[in-house]
């Protein structure tokens, strides 16, 4: 019995002699990013965004440049009236030599929806913007008048040009004439391209009120009350100078204008100064009281309008 307890103990203190087993322990941090993998799926999904996406863009592109053209044809072309001639083609009348024809003013009177009318025919004279108002011995002069309007500080309103030098550049006043050499237009828009190139050219432009717009007057006028007229209106492709007989409204002298067929016409101020023209024998004729001659008042600051002989 002892024996066998014995060899029994001695087993089991053999085993307990025995080094015991080190388990192995393996810790799994949830923190840590699991490598990823990328699915057929997955890159179909975010091929599908990255187009959606550049579609939102274009779109939005779009619609801001939308906006940016709308605007800007509001601004230059839905002016209120049809125009008769662009910048660019009055641009290429600057550009071609004028007919060669005799000097001179012709004058002829009517009168159109009770409103009594002078009309002073430009043939054969080139326009410039001076500053100094003519002479009137001065035989080149075949006709002058006021051009642009001026503040009492001497400030212009609306654009001017004189010999190339831009003295003012506001375009609120759609009407304009243009000089070059000796081609001169009129027209109606708000772009300043007529203006540059009298600038680059040397020429001379202004702004004034619109009259009449390719045969149609506008919806309003911002000056009231009944003074003596003056305008600058085209009819076929003879320049005029036109001037009332007695005081009338601007609404009632331009519906006279657009009914006796004027396409373009715009504004000139200073309806009672005094001016002159001359007839193809070179004689001066008055208009107005040449007692208002000289004009002492804002001399030097007056842009005149003055037609001379080519």
């Amino acid at each position: 019995m002892s024996s066998d307890f014995f060899d029994k103990t001695g087993k089991i203190l053999n085993s307990l002699d025995r080094e015991p087993e080190i388990p192995e322990f393996i810790i799994e941090n949830d923190d840590d990013e699991s490598p990823r993998i990328e699915t057929e799926n997955t890159k179909t999904c975010g091929a599908k965004w990255l187009r959606r996406a550049l579609k939102a863009l274009a779109m939005a592109l779009m619609v801001i440049a939308a906006l940016f053209a709308y605007k800007a044809w509001d601004y230059y072309y839905n002016i209120g009236v049809p125009v008769s001639t662009s910048p660019g083609e009055n641009i290429k009348k600057l550009q071609t030599e004028p007919i060669k024809e005799s000097a001179e003013v012709v004058l002829s009177s009517d009168s159109i929806l009770g409103v009594a009318l002078d009309f002073y025919a430009i043939h054969g004279l080139r326009a410039s913007i001076e500053f100094l108002e003519p002479d009137t011995a001065d035989t080149s002069v075949f006709l002058y008048c006021r051009s642009a309007d001026h503040q009492a500080d001497g400030q212009y309103l609306g654009s001017l040009v004189v010999d190339g030098k831009e003295r003012q550049n506001d375009c609120s006043r759609l009407g304009y004439m243009g000089m070059v050499a000796n081609q001169m237009v009129i027209g109606i828009s708000r772009s300043d391209k007529v203006k540059d190139y009298c600038v680059e050219n040397g020429g001379c432009f202004f702004r004034q009120f619109v009259l009449v717009s390719n045969g149609v007057i506008p919806h309003r006028f911002f000056l009231h009350g009944k003074v003596e007229r003056r305008a600058i209106g085209r009819k076929d492709n003879t320049l005029y100078y036109i001037a009332t007989r007695h005081k009338e409204t601007l609404w009632d002298f331009a519906d006279a204008l657009r009914e006796y067929g004027f396409i373009d016409a715009i504004y000139i101020t200073g309806g009672d100064d005094y001016g002159y023209y001359r007839t193809s024998d070179g004689e001066r004729h008055d208009i107005g009281n040449i007692a208002d001659y000289p004009h002492a008042k804002w001399k030097g600051i007056i842009p005149w309008l003055v037609f001379r002989r080519m």
